[in-house]
């Protein structure tokens, strides 16, 4: 899959950078280059592998908008014809879909993101995607405020809407920083596996993804989230059987950017390895059990011919916005809004309050 990579804000950049260094560690040639906006300067002269455009100078000269959001819309689009012409020569002919990359708690990118991925809708015939990053619970309401209202933004505005919940894949009892690092790391190798699939440069597969399989599974538009496992293989397929099965149902059970979103409108299943060792009995009954726990009859299958000694899974899963995860997450964020849009009480008039009565 050729896809155009637009990072927006200070995650959105990260994940961007993480992703184009995978694309070009692997050898998977996915990416069509990647580029960066931001209206944090600091942000920007951090990253080293992307093509970046700092926006808003003349509002924030250069230094953020703090975590307003609304700031952050609003620069968006008074800058989008500089964004836009920075785009130029960037998005071919040759790319299959358009992803804007973005945490959606922050500012620059939860505010930037859907204004972004709106123009672009309005120029290019191809899908234009977002992949977007939940705060985690423990993050400040601010963050969780901000991500629901560009969530419901974007996902309005997007093709599909990629989520990644930062709870779902870091280790517990890592620092903050450290923290983030597992993300972007995570999200840079299953985000690019799957940019990849149908890209496979050694054997050649029984059944091989290609990129319409990816883009008919996100098709229904909504959240989609992406689920990851992988094994050690055998050296011969029928002792490959079970490994296949047990990836499978780890990537949906345990290993989802979305964690407990199971149930989907559609899916794509990816077996990645060597396709000397992937057994296509196994893949098939993956392909099955996949079809009853996500209650889809719309669940695609393939292989994605790789030289590794594992066996890996990935599983897309289109509409996914009825699961649990997303109703947990709204309820955050509308409480944590009402919590902003209370007003402050001054501590200093609890003295006097007049239900206590001084001394004297």
């Amino acid at each position: 899959m050729k896809v155009a990579l637009i990072g927006v804000g200070q995650a959105g950049g990260k994940v961007t950078e993480r992703l184009v260094r995978f694309d070009a560690d692997m050898g998977f040639d996915a990416i069509q280059g990647g580029f960066v906006v931001n209206s944090a300067k600091a942000d920007l002269q951090s990253l080293e592998f992307v093509d970046t455009q700092l926006i808003g100078a003349d509002r924030v000269n250069g230094h953020g908008v703090g975590g307003d959001n609304e700031l952050g819309a609003e620069i968006m689009q008074s800058d989008i014809d500089q964004v836009i012409g920075g785009l130029d020569g960037r998005i071919t002919s040759s790319a299959d879909a358009i992803f804007v990359v973005a945490g959606l708690g922050g500012g620059t990118g939860s505010g930037g993101a859907p204004v972004l991925v709106n123009n672009l809708q309005r120029i290019y015939d191809i899908p234009v995607y977002a992949l977007g990053i939940l705060p985690g619970r423990n993050e400040g309401s601010l963050y969780q405020a901000n991500a629901g209202r560009s969530l419901k933004t974007i996902i309005r505005e997007a093709d599909s809407t990629l989520l990644v919940d930062n709870d779902a894949w870091h280790e517990q009892g890592e620092s903050v920083e450290g923290a983030f690092e597992t993300i972007n790391e995570n999200i840079a190798q299953r985000v690019g596996l799957l940019f990849a699939s149908g890209e496979g440069m050694d054997g050649v597969g029984e059944s091989v993804v290609d990129s319409s399989e990816v883009i008919n599974t996100l098709r229904g538009g909504g959240v989609a989230a992406l689920g990851y496992a992988s094994e050690l293989a055998a050296d011969n397929s029928e002792e490959n059987i079970r490994t296949v099965m047990n990836v499978s149902r780890q990537s949906l059970l345990t290993g989802t950017s979305l964690p407990d979103a199971t149930t989907a409108d559609s899916a794509l299943l990816v077996i990645a390895g060597d396709p000397d060792v992937i057994p296509r009995k196994g893949v098939e009954k993956s392909r099955r059990w996949l079809e009853d726990e996500t209650g889809s009859m719309q669940v695609r299958g393939g292989d994605f011919p790789l030289q590794s000694d594992r066996v890996a899974a990935l599983v897309l899963l289109g509409g996914v916005e009825r699961s649990d995860r997303i109703d947990e997450f709204m309820e955050r964020a509308r409480e944590a809004q009402k919590q902003q849009d209370e007003p402050n009480e001054d501590p200093a008039e609890q003295f006097a309050d007049d239900r206590l009565e001084n001394l004297f």
